[in-house]
């Protein structure tokens, strides 16, 4: 038997409000006290070298923030994957610190 669709019927709403509370969870904003991330270097083709901060648990925002302040810190580019964050290049003592001074714990991880 096929579930019907609560939302069935209608094709254009005006209503802001009209699909705000269907199939969204909610986000809340993590504590930096908790978080426990492990930083890696991986190297890709070419002997390219990669910093993946791995195991961030926050929203997409807060990922994008720490995101764009490590990239700017470092004064390199980098982008998230799969809720990990990348930075070019093998800054991985730089970004340890950058972690602990903003509260997070933070240790170096893989080879």
């Amino acid at each position: 038997m096929k579930k019907k669709n609560n939302n069935s019927g209608i094709v254009y709403s005006t209503n802001k409000k009209y699909f705000e509370n269907n199939d969204k969870t909610e986000e809340k904003n993590s504590d930096t006290k908790d978080q426990n991330l492990k930083v890696w270097i991986e190297r890709k083709g070419g002997g390219k070298e990669v910093t993946v901060i791995k195991e961030f648990n926050g929203t997409e925002k807060e990922v994008e923030e720490l995101s764009k302040f490590l990239k700017t810190k470092c004064a390199t580019g980098g982008s998230i994957r799969d809720g990990d964050i990348l930075i070019q290049g093998n800054q991985r003592d730089k970004i340890i610190q950058l972690l602990l001074q903003k509260g997070y714990k933070a240790r170096k991880a893989g080879g």
